[in-house]
């Protein structure tokens, strides 16, 4: 309704939109302070220490509007470990893959 709408316009911010405001200033300068790489975890944990008492899921939530991520020192699932040196298997087909029937050619 039309209505609603130029209410909403003309409402002052709500207290949760002036908090989330005053801790993103906060949340931004322990993350860059710490060179970018803590996470919502530690970075709450230096909100705690400085005083500024804030629940995790809040400073989780406002790093991820605000594009914050922390620095994983975990690596993905090494999937392939590649050979020590060159090939040295024989090329038996020297590299012609047709058959001229079935079971005749098998690589």
């Amino acid at each position: 309704a039309p209505s609603t709408y130029y209410a909403f316009k003309t409402r002052p911010p709500s207290r949760r939109a002036v908090r989330d405001e005053e801790l993103l200033v906060q949340i931004h300068r322990v993350h860059a302070a710490n060179f970018g790489v803590y996470g919502a975890k530690k970075v709450h944990a230096q909100l705690l220490r400085e005083g500024i008492s804030v629940a995790r899921c809040t400073v989780e939530r406002l790093m991820r509007v605000a594009g914050l991520r922390g620095i994983s020192r975990a690596k993905g699932p090494r999937t392939t470990i590649s050979g020590r040196g060159p090939d040295n298997r024989p090329d038996l087909v020297e590299r012609d893959f047709t058959a001229t029937a079935p079971n005749q050619l098998w690589v």
